[in-house]
């Protein structure tokens, strides 16, 4: 058998064979990024072939965020999922979830390696991480995403590499990876800036437990976004005009804070809208993904800096950053999740957080992770810890769905991600409501009158109006009305006529 490094080369068929039924197994990946990909899609042709024959197979699944179609998507396809946990954004295993016919731990993204690391999901039997290089001595230089990988290595009984030659091996020189000390001698983490370096160019795996390597070329599968649509452009202005606002008045230092945005076409648009504002400073990033629109900012000079856990870009974009390293490598850093997502880094820094809502309801209660209150949609991700420990948390969403049918801010949430204690900004389309200092029926009032769409005004302000009397306002019997009308009538408002457009 040939071997690389020191490590035996195997097939993805021989790989898979060291994956028995019922096993926990790790992948490396973070937003679709720097997630393997030729071992779990031949996991999945075995998957199916022991169901042929009538036989179980499945495997419990943990990964830093999303894997991607090549992990979640083709595994859930195969029918070979049990188990899964932080976060996943496979329609396939989404449905699955949603049937329980899969098991589903979603959790905040900060609290995972801890989690492993402290046994609390059992044992990890196998992590298959997609790396550059391993070396003799155990160095693994990761690709495009860092996540919970390095803890996954330090974890698990045996380890797989998938070596990746499509990835630029320069990489590494943007990584910085800083295993933490164990609790209660943990010391704080030491950044004061976004771009504040802590460890290694590399994550460490005891050779030993290496099985072998898989060698593969093969770029993320990461689709570009769609242009923003109207929506996402009202949105940008308001927010923009906001944080103007807000250095103006002396809350946000003229050299500006750390920026953190969530994922998706809107967030991509905010990003840049801010990026262009000829007022607002060069921007640092302190975020969890490095996404298309953070390119283009960063290559005209508007965003300075940005220390992420992922590079999550098409391959066109990739390949474009691959081309003029020497330029990218001083202004991008990618670090464990663990860091990213560190509650204390983030208060420390004074963090803008910018981050997408499904639904809020008139008192700042935030859903972001499920559609009436029953169905996963991917998870609550990252944005949880960024909303409870920024200096400024601004979730979005625009103020309408299905051409009007469904209203974004409803009476209450039949789910919350982010409550009404951590929200401190709500935008729409419509506006922006500051609700900072405001008591219940402040926020509720600032909230229907500056963000609710106009034909949901009328029924929310009557909602608190009739409400039985206390801090909070509500009415039990009533406060999901609109989400029954809809799963009734297929309208929130099931007698206003959509098809004027006036209401639009």
């Amino acid at each position: 058998m040939s071997s690389k490094n020191g490590f035996p080369i195997l097939t993805p068929q021989e790989a898979v064979a060291h994956i028995p039924h019922g096993a926990m197994v790790a992948f490396s990946g973070f937003a679709n990024a720097g997630a393997p990909g030729a071992v779990p899609e031949e996991l999945a042709l075995h998957a199916r072939k022991v169901h042929e024959r009538g036989e179980p197979f499945t495997i419990r699944v943990l990964s830093g965020a999303s894997c991607g179609s090549a992990v979640d998507e083709s595994l859930a396809q195969a029918g070979a999922i049990s188990w899964r946990a932080p976060y996943q954004s496979s329609p396939s295993l989404r449905n699955q979830i949603n049937r329980q016919e899969v098991e589903y731990v979603d959790m905040h993204l900060s609290h995972l390696g801890r989690t492993v690391t402290s046994g609390f999901f059992g044992k990890v039997d196998l992590a298959i991480v997609e790396a550059s290089e391993i070396t003799s001595d155990g160095r693994v230089y990761l690709t495009t995403s860092i996540g919970a990988t390095p803890t996954f290595l330090k974890c698990a009984e045996k380890v797989i590499i998938e070596i990746n030659d499509y990835h630029s091996r320069r990489l590494r020189e943007m990584t910085d990876i800083a295993i933490l000390s164990a609790r209660p001698h943990r010391d704080p983490i030491p950044i004061c800036a976004p771009m504040t370096r802590l460890g290694s160019t590399f994550a460490l795996v005891d050779p030993k437990k290496v099985i072998g390597v898989v060698q593969t070329s093969r770029p993320d599968p990461i689709n570009p976004f769609g242009a923003p649509d109207s929506f996402s452009h009202r949105i940008a202005e308001h927010i923009t005009r906001f944080i103007f606002d807000e250095m103006r008045a002396g809350r946000i230092p003229q050299e500006f804070l750390p920026l953190q945005a969530g994922t998706g076409r809107v967030l991509n648009g905010l990003l840049s809208a801010l990026g262009e504002n000829p007022y607002i400073p060069p921007l640092k990033m302190f975020t969890l993904v490095v996404q298309e629109a953070l390119i283009e900012l960063i290559e005209h000079g508007q965003v300075i800096s940005a220390s992420a856990t992922s590079l999550a870009l098409p391959s066109h974009v990739l390949e474009r950053v691959y081309a003029n390293m020497n330029f990218f490598v001083p202004r991008m850093l990618l670090r464990p999740q663990e860091v990213s997502n560190s509650p204390g880094v983030i208060r420390k820094l004074g963090v803008i957080a910018i981050n997408q809502a499904v639904e809020i309801d008139i008192y700042g209660n935030v859903n972001s992770s499920h559609l009436f209150g029953t169905d996963i949609l991917n998870g609550v991700g990252g944005s949880g810890e960024f909303i409870r420990n920024s200096y400024l948390p601004i979730m979005v969403c625009p103020s309408i769905a299905k051409g009007g049918r469904i209203s974004s801010i409803v009476p209450m949430t039949p789910h919350v991600d982010s409550n009404e204690h951590s929200v401190k900004i709500v935008a729409t389309e419509q506006g922006v409501a500051d609700l900072r200092g405001l008591g219940p029926m402040q926020r509720a009032r600032a909230i229907i009158d500056t963000c609710a769409h106009p034909m949901y005004r009328d029924y929310l302000n009557r909602y608190i109006e009739n409400a039985r009397v206390g801090h909070i306002r509500h009415d039990l019997r009533n406060c999901y009305e609109l989400h029954r009308n809809y799963a009734r009538f297929g309208s929130m408002l099931p007698d206003l006529d959509f098809s004027e457009p006036s209401m639009l």
